[in-house]
């Protein structure tokens, strides 16, 4: 299926990581096409993302950013616009979990941390984007939600559970200015974010029902259809 993304320009957070979700996005999306924003706190990780795009012959631009940090978070969408002209498909993928821990013994570090990074972080890439998109009456925002209902993550359930209702109402706020609002939940995987309890993802892989975790080319390929015009009705559908 051609999904039409040739030269479009995605801007990919938490691209880092070189078994993440962001990895295995901004990749199949440059194979569909697209030239990709790779951006991460870590830069040596989102660089080595944005090299192996331009080694699919796609454009690519690495920038360093702290989505909780919302002076970081403009700089990186004003130099992306510099760099390409225009961002037609953000992809909020940057997320982190306090790690696996009862809440009894959890601080109000980690609630900023978890919050901050998967919440405020989402919104703040989205606020910063939004002008640009509404003014060319196009673009697409797909938000990242996942890992409700987990004990031992339950902050990390909470700030995504917060997203999906965050989307449901930007969704219809911008969608009569031609920018399409989705969120989708990739259920957990052996990515970066939970490599430190082997043991859990296992016991909660035998309980899927295709009896396994999710992985990075999923996740790749179900974005790179939302991101597409094949999706644009069922993107923007919300019930309640």
């Amino acid at each position: 299926m051609d999904l039409k993304l040739t030269d479009k320009v995605a801007l990919v957070t938490g691209t880092a990581s070189r078994i993440g979700y962001g990895k295995a996005i901004a990749l199949t999306l440059a194979e569909e096409g697209c030239h990709i924003i790779s951006a991460d706190k870590d830069i040596k990780g989102a660089e080595q993302t944005a090299d192996e795009v331009t080694a699919k012959g796609r454009k690519a631009l690495a920038i360093k950013v702290d989505v909780r940090n919302r002076n970081e978070v403009d700089n990186m969408v004003q130099r992306g616009l510099d760099e390409f002209g225009k961002i037609d498909i953000l992809v909020n993928n940057a997320g982190v979990s306090s790690k696996w821990k009862p809440f009894m013994e959890m601080n109000r570090a980690d609630w900023d941390y978890d919050i901050g990074v998967n919440l405020y972080g989402q919104m703040n890439v989205a606020q910063a984007v939004l002008p640009h998109m509404v003014s060319r009456k196009s673009g697409r925002i797909i938000n990242t939600s996942g890992g409700q209902g987990i004990p031992g993550i339950s902050l990390y359930g909470a700030s995504k559970g917060a997203v999906v209702q965050w989307t449901k109402a930007l969704a219809r706020e911008v969608a009569p200015f031609g920018v399409i609002v989705s969120v989708y939940s990739p259920g957990l995987g052996a990515t970066g974010l939970t490599e430190d309890d082997p043991r859990e993802l296992e016991s909660l892989a035998t309980e899927h029902l295709l009896g396994r975790l999710c992985t990075p080319e999923d996740v790749g390929n179900l974005v790179a259809f939302m991101a597409s015009e094949k999706s644009s009705y069922f993107a923007s559908i919300f019930d309640g």
